[in-house]
């Protein structure tokens, strides 16, 4: 993955800073141990990018397939001043930004599955895992993690008895059967998410 083509993107704040790693637990849990560690905002904005993640995690504390390196695994962190009450939303909000990013590029319309998931012709393309620390009223950090299908077509080889990913699942690359350049949908990704006051 090109990074420098990611750092592109039109923002201030998001993606300035950013992680890459060729393989990680999670995402989302390194970015925990990282923002736990270091509570003092100089993480603020910064993204966590894998290309195969061994214990990916999902919503409930599910298991998220990664793939190997042809697909979206990241996570954002962001400190705000704002109220945890203020956020009840953040889940819609990070799937409608998610969506119009693709709707911006390709044309192509994902549907919203609230809470937190994205759909594309019934099957899943997308799952976000949204996580608000907070001590008393003060929100300490924010997570936002996703897991986005892009070249991703081989879903049979990964099948099990516990997971039958061809059946639920799906890609751009599955439906519209071509290669997409994961940089520029992360990067438009997180110019919209950058757009949602936080």
């Amino acid at each position: 993955m090109e990074i420098d083509e990611i750092k592109k993107a039109k923002t201030n704040r998001i993606g300035k800073k950013i992680e890459y790693y060729e393989q990680i637990d999670s995402t989302h849990k390194y970015a925990q141990r990282i923002a736990e560690k270091e509570k003092n905002r100089e993480n603020d904005g910064k993204v966590i990018i894998a290309e195969v993640q061994t214990d990916g995690i999902g919503t409930k504390g599910r298991q998220w397939y990664t793939g190997e390196a042809q697909n979206i695994a990241m996570t954002i962190i962001l400190n705000t001043d704002k109220k945890a009450k203020d956020l009840k939303d953040l889940p819609i909000e990070i799937a409608k930004a998610i969506q119009k990013s693709i709707y911006d590029l390709y044309g192509y319309t994902l549907e919203i599955k609230p809470p937190n998931d994205l759909m594309l012709n019934g099957k899943k393309i997308c799952g976000i895992l949204t996580q608000i620390n907070t001590l008393g009223e003060e929100i300490q950090y924010i997570l936002i993690s996703f897991g986005f299908n892009v070249n991703e077509d081989d879903f049979v080889n990964y099948d099990s008895e516990e997971m039958k990913l061809k059946e639920i699942a799906t890609s751009l690359k599955h439906e519209f059967k071509k290669e997409f350049k994961r940089e520029e949908i992360i990067a438009r990704i997180l110019e919209n998410i950058e757009k949602i006051e936080l």
